[in-house]
């Protein structure tokens, strides 16, 4: 039998280490997003403490220097919780572009295997129908010696 070689074996190759360069594009991007979900609870965290020790400062006996430090504690932590929210939404949309990269490296990659696998079908077949005519040849040969005997 002879052996298949696929003529676009050098392309299906290549459109495999595209997906896998996606898959690790898509990985790394998740990775940031998880990094900024986890520092932006953070920071949420501690404004929501800044805000606890402000409101036990206004409950506290007045003093209107660490109020007013509390006071700028949180507006400060409240900046940068804005901020690190335009973060993750910004790593949210990586992760999104970095999907449909995938999706679409992935779709590339099916189609050649599709062809590839249509192209081995037609090699079989185009095997068995040799293969049948060099059956049919050496029985009509061997048919025809015995009648001519």
């Amino acid at each position: 039998m002879a052996r298949f070689i696929f003529s676009m074996q050098n392309l299906l190759d290549m459109k495999e280490k595209l997906e896998e360069q996606e898959k690790n594009n898509y990985s790394r991007a998740n990775l940031r997003l998880l990094e900024a979900e986890e520092e932006w609870e953070m920071l949420k965290g501690r404004q929501r403490a800044a805000e606890e020790e402000l409101r036990e400062e206004m409950e506290a006996v007045l003093d209107l220097e660490k109020i007013r430090e509390r006071k700028e504690a949180v507006e400060i932590l409240k900046m940068y919780v804005r901020q690190q929210e335009l973060v993750v939404r910004q790593r949210e949309k990586e992760v999104e572009v970095a999907r449909r990269r995938l999706n679409e490296a992935m779709i590339e990659r099916k189609t050649f295997e599709k062809l590839r696998e249509k192209a081995y079908a037609a090699f079989l077949e185009e095997e068995n129908q040799k293969e049948q005519k060099e059956v049919d040849e050496l029985v009509s040969y061997r048919y025809g010696g015995r009648v001519s005997k």
